[in-house]
């Protein structure tokens, strides 16, 4: 099944994985437009039942993207950018909210704009050869206000965002993997492949446990201990009335493999 949005990217969906490919242009820069159906895309996985895990690629053989088009920014009003960059992070902060799984398969050059798109998906795969990645945007005298400040922060720490935002240097995918900014460095040639075959496993798995355990670290990150294992409490007694938990445990106890639902 596929559903095409327009022009500037792609869903398709199959046993419960969604690929969400981007095809604005050759960088993959983009405006407005691109946001409104990478928004109505992330509406349509969050509203899909049968989709547990959602990846995000570029069909765009050297850039995953370069962010947002310095043109459009230039020729735009301040007040107009201003409602962009809250627009965007709307639309970013659904990806953290949703019960999906999401993955960011980074095959080319990830900066801007592209490297927050990535920062707001739960997991970042790169390939070993796809270029640079990092947050250039201090050479416009500008910071990255799509959360390039904030969650860049909390995914390497409060002194290497800093150094990364004000220096604007980009970094090979190794650096990227030795500061915990990605999640694993494939092969080049292997990268899709492998990030999909990821994907997989987890659509397979127990995906309502799989869900309540994003939110609740997701969710739980921003709240102070004591809350955050009184919310984590609360989902684990949604999971203990599940099917998914009933089954579990009889096939542990049972010694075969579990027929999960997702319920």
């Amino acid at each position: 099944m596929a559903t095409a949005t327009e022009n500037k990217l792609t869903v398709t969906k199959n046993n419960g994985i969604a690929e969400v490919h981007i095809h604005v242009n050759k960088s993959n820069s983009y405006n407005l437009d691109f946001y409104r159906e990478l928004n109505a895309a992330i509406d349509e996985i969050r509203f899909d039942n049968d989709i547990k895990v959602a990846v995000l690629m570029s069909d765009m053989p050297k850039f995953f993207s370069a962010g947002a088009d310095v043109s459009f920014l230039k020729s735009a009003e301040p007040k107009f950018k201003t409602q962009f960059c809250l627009f965007c992070n709307e639309t970013l902060d659904k990806i953290a909210r949703s019960p999906q799984i999401w993955i960011a398969c980074l095959e080319g050059h990830t900066v801007g704009g592209g490297l927050e798109m990535a920062l707001a998906c739960d997991l970042r795969f790169m390939g070993d050869a796809a270029g640079k990645i990092g947050l250039p945007e201090i050479s416009l005298g500008v910071l990255a206000g799509t959360g390039g400040t904030q969650r860049l922060a909390r995914q390497v720490g409060h002194s290497k965002a800093l150094d990364m935002n004000i220096t604007g240097d980009t970094i090979s995918p190794q650096e990227a993997l030795d500061i915990q900014l990605v999640d694993k460095v494939y092969p080049q040639e292997e990268t899709r492949e492998k990030t999909l075959a990821y994907a997989e496993k987890v659509a397979s798995q127990a995906t309502y446990a799989a869900s309540n355990i994003k939110l609740s670290i997701m969710n739980g990150k921003e709240m102070p201990l004591n809350a955050a294992i009184r919310y984590e409490g609360e989902l684990q007694n949604l999971l203990f009335r599940s099917e998914d938990a009933q089954e579990g445990l009889s096939a542990f106890l049972e010694k075969r493999e579990a027929d999960w639902s997702g319920k």
